[in-house]
């Protein structure tokens, strides 16, 4: 089960770091991308994200 569990949190940060790489981000701060948790991954592509979407007016 501990190895499944590697597995998904390793293809997991791959996914992320291939989507950043698309948007030219190759590092946060000093770190490589291959460096960070995917914590740390999971939130620099969610502030990625939302910055790139315009505004919605209600």
């Amino acid at each position: 089960m501990t190895s499944n569990l590697r597995i998904a949190i390793e293809k997991r940060k791959e996914y992320i770091i291939q989507k950043l790489i698309q948007f030219d981000i190759y590092k946060k701060g000093q770190k490589h991308l291959y460096e960070l948790t995917l914590s740390e991954l999971e939130d620099l592509y969610e502030k990625w994200i939302v910055q790139r979407q315009p505004f919605s007016t209600p």
